[in-house]
């Protein structure tokens, strides 16, 4: 593991010889851990450098957090945010020390979320747009407690890929659907695309976001 991130995390470097590669940051859900979108990686290109992060709050054996969620008696969620905001910080600074330790083109960062972690790069990117390319959020959502937008300007080079299951029982896909809103009123370019599954990732989303991402990250010629 290399010290400079503030997370643990796994590596794949890109095959690249002295040239710059595009960067795959990747942000596991709630109860998971790094190795759980990591699995993705033999689908993905080997020219593109993939880093996937750990939460640092351990809730579960080898099951972790970006932030802690509770129940109240009623059912009702809350949620930790000022330590949600503070893991979107953290996760900012992780793609400033990737492009310091890999050979990254800062030009062509790319991340990937699920669930919690889908919610946190939704707002890593909406909050510092000069710094992201394109995201891939994976039965999420989009928070505004944990969303800064200050650059107007540069969420016009966003691209977002978001899926959701109908069915998802853990995060409701009308919730999800009705959030995008924040994308729609700051002209912010996406797709949407549902599936008749719950909290995960089909078979059919998986390769659907794939051609997506493979689209958007070119390989350098």
């Amino acid at each position: 593991m290399n010290n400079k991130l503030p997370f643990h995390h796994l590596v794949r470097k890109s095959n690249l010889e002295n040239t710059p590669s595009p960067l795959l940051i990747m942000v596991h859900g709630y109860g998971s851990n790094e190795k759980d979108l990591f699995s993705f990686a033999r689908a993905i290109p080997n020219h593109i450098t993939i880093i996937s992060l750990r939460g640092d709050i351990e809730i579960q054996n080898d099951g972790y957090a970006w932030y802690n969620i509770s129940l109240d008696f009623n059912g009702n969620k809350s949620y930790d945010i000022t330590k949600a905001q503070e893991s979107r910080d953290k996760i900012v600074k992780c793609i400033d020390r990737c492009i310091e330790t890999y050979n990254i083109d800062d030009k062509n960062i790319t991340l990937m979320g699920f669930s919690q972690g889908s919610m946190l790069v939704n707002a890593v990117a909406l909050s510092n747009p000069e710094k992201i390319n394109n995201v891939i959020s994976l039965s999420g959502a989009f928070d505004p407690n944990i969303i800064d937008i200050s650059d107007i300007k540069s969420l016009k080079k966003l691209s977002f890929y978001v899926s959701h299951g109908r069915l998802d029982e853990i995060l409701p896909f009308e919730l999800s659907k009705k959030s995008l809103k924040i994308l729609d009123e700051n002209e912010v370019n996406y797709i949407f695309e549902e599936y008749p599954v719950g909290h995960g990732v089909s078979p059919d989303n998986f390769k659907s976001m794939l051609k997506w991402m493979n689209e958007k990250i070119n390989s350098p010629q």
